[in-house]
């Protein structure tokens, strides 16, 4: 069968800088930043901080009666995106009932404040506090069998865990199903709930977020000379891919995707492959990319190692490519993160609009790209997308503009 080109109908955002399309875009596109002190695990454990959601309410999105017992928090989001992306498709339930369907979830981390709470209630009880749903709520996969019980649908379905990469990799998984023709619709997206003591403590000590509360705005300054580290932040982006001859109307084709890991010692050198594959993979050149979304989480050696990364793929061309780092307004959602992003781009593409940077003032002259601490007018046809984690992963995404 040949290949379908696939196309985003449908943008589900959970967000600090906005739930739902219009209020997240809204949202991203304001200079600020939404990083605030985080104080929901007490002082005892000393200054954190975090972009969060304080007023998150999933009833507003599903009837709380359909929700299976003990939902973590990040099937929560995800349950709330895929509702909104859903509803921004203009795909009733029973449309949906009908359609052959894949849900794809991408998420770096299990639901560790349930794994937490129940790790204290044994030991506070001894053996008569284990907690038997704790095996069946904690899990990546127990998002999607949420998912499917909530939206009353069986379909194929596949958790990904690849470090911060995992959204990012679970919208290129699920565009090759819908691509391949095997299904004829797929939700998915990245989701992301880490706000607990693990793993936030080890994520500080091991300077992947920093260890003061002071002017917290300013914490997150992705590029600019003079960032320390990354913030964590939560959140999700669920969406619905279609083929094209859906009778919807689309944001953006997904038409490139590729992964790909780091050297033994080169830190995010695994993005020039990954760039360079998904490039080939949508049939496009290094000078037909109008836009970059980078990763750029605000960290010293990440950013350096990104930018010294385009360089290799870009060459001189660099520097007139507009490029973009929403992490100093949200932080980083770790595996919801890329997601994110993609909702960005499809949006800047939809809209001709770039968000700015937040908190980029002073340039780094070892991360040459072409940014703005101010929202700009440009339109964009291709846009790249960058993720990397973890355990030397990376992946990249284009989209075209419908």
């Amino acid at each position: 069968m040949k290949r379908r080109r696939v196309k985003i109908t449908g943008i589900g955002p959970v967000t600090p800088a906005g739930i739902g399309r219009e209020e997240f875009w809204k949202g991203i596109l304001e200079p600020v930043s939404r990083v605030r002190p985080y104080h929901e695990l007490g002082e005892q454990y000393g200054p954190l901080v975090a972009a969060y959601m304080d007023k998150f309410d999933i009833g507003k999105y599903v009837d709380k009666a359909k929700l299976p017992r003990g939902s973590a928090r990040h099937t929560l989001f995800a349950i709330a995106g895929a509702i909104l992306a859903l509803e921004d498709a203009g795909i009733a339930s029973a449309e949906l009932q009908a359609t052959t369907c894949a849900i794809v979830t991408g998420s770096s981390l299990l639901d560790f404040g349930g794994i937490g709470a129940a790790i204290d209630t044994v030991h506070r009880r001894g053996v008569r506090g284990a907690t038997p749903r704790v095996v069946y709520t904690t899990t990546l996969t127990s998002v999607l069998e949420a998912l499917g019980q909530v939206l009353g649908i069986t379909a194929r379905t596949m958790a990904l865990q690849t470090s911060c990469c995992s959204g990012l990799d679970a919208i290129g998984y699920a565009s090759d199903l819908v691509a391949n023709g095997e299904v004829d619709l797929a939700i998915c997206g990245g989701v992301e709930a880490p706000l607990h003591r693990f793993p936030l403590l080890e994520l500080r000590a091991a300077g992947l977020t920093p260890t003061t509360n002071e002017m917290p705005e300013r914490l997150a300054r992705p590029f600019d000379l003079w960032r320390t580290t990354g913030v964590v932040s939560e959140g999700a982006c669920m969406f619905v891919l279609e083929a094209e001859q859906s009778r919807r109307k689309g944001y953006s084709y997904v038409t490139g995707y590729a992964s790909a890991n780091d050297g033994p010692t080169d830190l995010c050198d695994g993005i020039v492959a990954a760039a360079k594959l998904a490039m080939a993979d949508a049939r496009v050149r290094p000078t037909q990319i109008d836009s970059i979304s980078a990763w750029a989480p605000g960290h010293k050696a990440i950013d350096e190692a990104e930018a010294r990364a385009m360089v290799g793929v870009f060459g001189a061309d660099l520097a007139q490519i507009p490029a973009v780092s929403i992490k100093g307004s949200i932080g980083s959602a770790l595996g919801a993160a890329p997601a994110i992003q993609v909702a960005t781009a499809a949006l800047s593409q939809r809209d001709g609009l770039m968000p700015p940077t937040v908190n980029w003032d002073y340039a780094d002259p070892q991360c040459p790209l072409n940014l703005s601490n101010r929202p700009r007018s440009i339109e964009q046809r291709t846009t790249l997308i960058n993720a990397h984690g973890v355990g030397k992963v990376n992946a990249c995404l284009i989209l075209e503009r419908c």
